[in-house]
């Protein structure tokens, strides 16, 4: 017969492996600019100076040509749903209150990339493939700082 199981009570935050937004101070990763430059409503990412590729998400190291010597540059903040997903319900650990979000692929405007990300300001019902987005960064509650996208009216 097993010994029963401690109960743990429950944090105030996911656990670590369920955090679904990184950690973002310089002792924690060497792509802290990011994050510093989200803070102060600036979208960036890295290119190789290299081979000029342009990266998503920011890398440390180029993975065509392997080198760390690398740029940070600017992103568009506007830009256009290519697809999307309605979460209605079975939320990530500590989203359930949000259920009813939407999810989705955007294309940024001018860039070859197409960007993951939550999107606000419409209903699921009433968001099309097509629909213009803005970026708008925002604080989580314990002070960190991430990306979604708006919806333009």
């Amino acid at each position: 017969m097993e010994a029963p199981r401690p109960k743990v009570p429950p944090g105030p935050k996911p656990p670590f492996l369920l955090d679904f937004f990184p950690l973002e101070t310089p002792d924690q990763t060497r792509l802290s600019a990011f994050y510093d430059a989200l803070r102060k409503g600036k979208f960036q990412t890295t290119r190789c100076r290299n081979d000029r590729q342009l990266h998503w998400p920011p890398r440390v190291a180029c993975p065509k040509c392997h080198t760390e010597s690398l740029e940070w540059v600017d992103l568009p903040t506007r830009g256009k749903i290519y697809a999307f997903s309605a979460l209605l319900a079975g939320a990530p650990l500590g989203m359930e209150a949000d259920v009813p979000f939407v999810v989705g692929l955007v294309d940024l405007d001018g860039v070859p990339l197409r960007l993951f990300g939550r999107i606000v300001g419409k209903s699921w019902e009433a968001c099309r493939i097509g629909d213009a987005v803005r970026l708008e960064p925002f604080e989580i509650d314990d002070g960190r700082i991430f990306y979604r996208f708006r919806t333009e009216p």
